[in-house]
């Protein structure tokens, strides 16, 4: 069996996606991921054969329009999430082209899309092939889809469509205690860390004397002349780190190698650089960071309480689950002061609450079926 895995523009997108694809591949099947081009060597990275489907960043879609034109992301979190549906479906516009043409070269039987890859179930349609929607992360899409649909009107009429395709099978890697009571049914799936990997150094898999904590922006942070975007989010791991180092603790912070020798410089004593987070997190008494989907993820698999900081809209609600069940502490951006901040990482390591809930999402994701099992479910579609 053929199938193709559509990821997005950012390393994350990959790393959820890579376990089944990597399932599929070892039992035999052909697999082939697409993504945007600079996240190609992120999909090789992992053991996956790449393709890219655009040229254009991310960026390109965020902040402009589809004839160009510059776009302002909005600020209001209640605006957000429908702002995200839009330049995702911009992305899924400029993508479904590309995406048709490997088709004809390649033609796969089975289509997987990340949760916000609406170029996939386009494709699938076109097809006529089945059509798998595979959840990045815990965020909910339900106030992002409609943004998608109103941006995909004239690609959702020429399929004959009144809506985006529903999908044949929902995989949600979100562990059953935070799913909402709404969410759409789904087949669930343990979310297996995926990541990059790099030499291993014994600080790495070892603790030392003091608490350890992990700090991390994402993969997509820049000091240069990059966008607006990336840089705000350098700025965002500066200070965070700055903060977190003025605690009696040892810091990691979990960054792209182009800005971590200027972390380095400003903070003495602390491990910065692209580290391998499934090994680190295992050493690991808390991790700090901007509450990324797939990082987030990797923290409960690996058991450990969270301090999350959501930048953006669409991650509030997991966010506050997660600190519902007792697992984490969330900061608004206005909260986020550095006695907030101090306060919050001195009750996360010194409370046994918030390890063991921690630990307790981890073993509820132990439980869940790995990807291997899930194999078997797509090749009854």
């Amino acid at each position: 069996m053929r199938i193709l895995f559509v990821a997005g523009g950012s390393a994350a997108t990959v790393f959820a996606l890579a376990p089944l694809a990597t399932a599929a591949r070892g039992v035999g099947h052909e697999v082939i991921m697409a993504s945007v081009g600079d996240i190609v060597p992120v999909v090789a990275g992992v053991g996956l054969p790449a393709v890219s489907m655009t040229s254009s960043p991310i960026s390109d879609f965020i902040y402009r329009d589809r004839e160009g034109a510059p776009v302002t992301p909005p600020t209001d979190p209640d605006e957000q999430p429908a702002f995200t549906g839009e330049w995702f479906g911009r992305m899924a516009a400029a993508t479904l082209g590309p995406l048709t043409d490997l088709a004809h070269d390649w033609r796969p039987d089975l289509v997987v899309g990340g949760t916000m890859m609406y170029a996939a179930g386009l494709l699938a349609r076109q097809l006529g092939v089945p059509y798998v929607r595979h959840a990045w992360d815990a965020v909910e899409a339900t106030r992002i889809d409609p943004g998608a649909e109103k941006e995909l009107q004239p690609e959702l009429g020429r399929l004959g469509l009144d809506g985006l395709p529903a999908p044949d099978l929902f995989i949600d890697v979100c562990p059953p205690s935070l799913r909402p009571p709404d969410a759409a049914p789904a087949h669930p799936m343990a979310c297996l860390p995926a990541n990059t990997q790099r030499r291993l150094e014994p600080w790495m898999y070892t603790r030392g004397g003091r608490p350890r904590v992990c700090v991390t922006a994402g993969s997509r942070v820049a000091n240069d002349q990059g966008t607006a975007y990336l840089r705000e989010a350098y700025e965002f791991l500066r200070t965070l780190a700055l903060d977190v180092a003025a605690l009696d603790a040892e810091v990691v912070i979990a960054a792209p190698e182009n800005v971590a020798a200027d972390l380095r410089a400003d903070l003495e004593d602390v491990h910065a650089g692209w580290v391998p987070l499934d090994v680190v997190l295992r050493t690991c008494d808390l991790l700090v960071g901007h509450a990324g989907g797939v990082t987030t993820l990797n923290a409960m698999y690996a058991g450990v309480p969270q301090l999350l900081l959501p930048q953006w809209g669409i991650l509030g609600p997991p966010t506050r689950r997660l600190a519902e069940y007792g697992a984490a502490i969330t900061l608004q951006p206005d909260e986020a002061t550095r006695e907030r901040l101090a306060e919050s990482c001195r009750a996360l390591l010194t409370q046994p609450s918030y390890a063991e809930r921690a630990e307790d999402l981890a073993q509820e994701i132990a439980a869940m079926p790995p990807p291997a099992e899930l194999v078997g479910v797509l090749e009854k579609l």
